[in-house]
């Protein structure tokens, strides 16, 4: 089940992107529950509840009071996870709002073509990030991480330390070990003491994996071009 919100000060815009939504998760399989919002302090209130979430959110930008390059930014500050899909008249946003890491983003003018293919492939993200757990298990300790969660594996002396948004789990296990555990596409070697998530990267440039976190990993001169390799297929079979 996926949670989306809906946030558009036109009621008939909510209503019409609720309607592409819902067919488009039918189509993929998915079942979604849609939360629809004409003003933006509303969604806002609403996520700054512990308890409520959202896994995706389709956003107007040219919105009064807050606009939605602004919500942008609070809805952060709540759902650091969240996927958010832009749905606007005025492209030229898209390269200032870049560290927003903003999904995707869909002109009005092309709604009934681009909405529904964005949004199948955002539910398809969240929904591999949402698949399978990583288990550390000793005498001492039972740790279940979220693969989605991970961001990157390093090696650490003879182990290996697991690194997440919450922290970092190490592990006494060859970083080979590891990697034939994690058993996850996503999972790929960048270098010969590093693993990453490609669902962490946000870009490779320069020799260089730059993860959402802002982290940047060096990438080995013999592993670049696998690594590019890998990062294209892997999209191109899933998205």
């Amino acid at each position: 089940m996926i949670r989306m919100a809906i946030c558009d000060d036109q009621e008939q815009a909510v209503a019409l992107h609720g309607q592409i939504a819902r067919k488009a998760m039918a189509q993929l399989g998915v079942g979604c529950e849609i939360t629809p919002y004409t003003q933006s302090a509303n969604l806002l209130w609403d996520i700054s509840d512990d308890h409520f979430f959202y896994d995706l959110i389709l956003l107007d930008i040219e919105m009064p009071g807050l606009n939605g390059m602004e919500m942008a930014g609070r809805i952060r500050e709540f759902l650091p996870k969240v996927r958010i899909i832009f749905v606007t008249s005025h492209m030229q946003y898209a390269i200032d709002a870049f560290e927003l890491s903003i999904f995707r983003y869909v002109p009005k003018g092309e709604l009934e073509e681009r909405l529904a293919a964005a949004v199948t492939d955002a539910a398809k993200l969240i929904q591999m990030e949402n698949q399978g757990t990583y288990t550390i298990h000793t005498s001492s300790r039972l740790e279940r991480i979220p693969l989605g969660d991970i961001c990157c594996v390093r090696r650490e002396g003879r182990g290996a330390a697991i690194v997440t948004s919450r922290g970092v789990s190490r592990v006494r296990k060859s970083l080979q070990q590891v990697y034939g555990e994690l058993s996850a596409p996503e999972f790929i070697f960048i270098d010969r003491g590093c693993i990453v998530n490609i669902l962490h990267v946000m870009k490779v440039s320069g020799g260089v994996a730059l993860l959402k976190s802002g982290e940047q990993l060096p990438i080995s001169r013999a592993h670049l071009q696998q690594v590019k390799e890998q990062i294209n297929r892997f999209w191109g079979e899933r998205i």
